[in-house]
């Protein structure tokens, strides 16, 4: 094999090796690229919330809290028909995805600290029928203070309004004696104390009927 030859052979690898790097390096930014995207919807704070506890309690009996919730659409009081607002509480812990304080790295410092400004529910149902103002109540905003700092912080919110069983579809349930059970999905929104967004989504299950009243 003449000097050449083997110097076109040099050069033929030489081009199969920088094409294969090419290759290999646009994989690795495009998966680079897609682990900042799923980081980035993560929220950008350096800590986040946790719900250690989602509760509600009925109107009529609005000390009652319980994991699952039976919204009575209509509530008969000293024989006048009447009608409540349902609260839910929730529980938060905060929790760090960066170091904290220098000299305790896992403790949060003030800056941290998360304050929930608002939530929203959006009521859903199990078999798909979703319609709102039909098969469920409407979904809603609601506005909620809360500052979450290095110990377990709890908080109340109205979870059904009045208004809702107003209208329909709930209206109907005092006089047809059915049952709507739902998924409530409350997602919490807020921020640290830089400013940066935070938000946090728990679930329960909420039925909806003319139930029997409170003695």
């Amino acid at each position: 094999m003449d000097s050449g030859t083997r110097d076109r052979m040099a050069i033929r690898r030489k081009a199969v090796w920088g094409s294969g790097s090419r290759v290999l390096a646009a994989v690795f930014m495009a998966s680079a690229v897609s682990s900042c995207g799923d980081l980035t919807t993560q929220g950008t704070a350096s800590s986040y919330l946790i719900i250690t506890a989602l509760e509600a309690a009925s109107g009529a009996e609005p000390n009652q809290f319980d994991g699952t919730l039976r919204s009575d659409v209509e509530t008969v009081v000293d024989d006048v028909p009447s009608v409540f607002n349902d609260l839910g509480r929730v529980r938060f812990v905060l929790a760090m995805k960066d170091p904290g304080s220098p000299t305790s790295p896992t403790a949060p410092t003030p800056a941290n600290f998360i304050t929930v400004n608002r939530y929203s529910v959006r009521f859903v149902r199990a078999d798909g029928r979703n319609a709102p103002g039909v098969d469920v109540p409407y979904a809603f905003d609601g506005a909620f203070t809360l500052t979450v700092r290095d110990s377990e912080t709890s908080g109340v919110f109205e979870l059904v309004r009045h208004l809702a069983k107003l209208e329909a579809p709930l209206l109907a349930l005092s006089r047809n004696g059915v049952i709507i059970s739902t998924i409530a999905e409350i997602t919490f929104f807020g921020r640290d104390q830089t400013g940066r967004d935070v938000s946090v989504t728990g679930k329960m299950l909420v039925d909806f009927g003319n139930f029997a009243d409170p003695d």
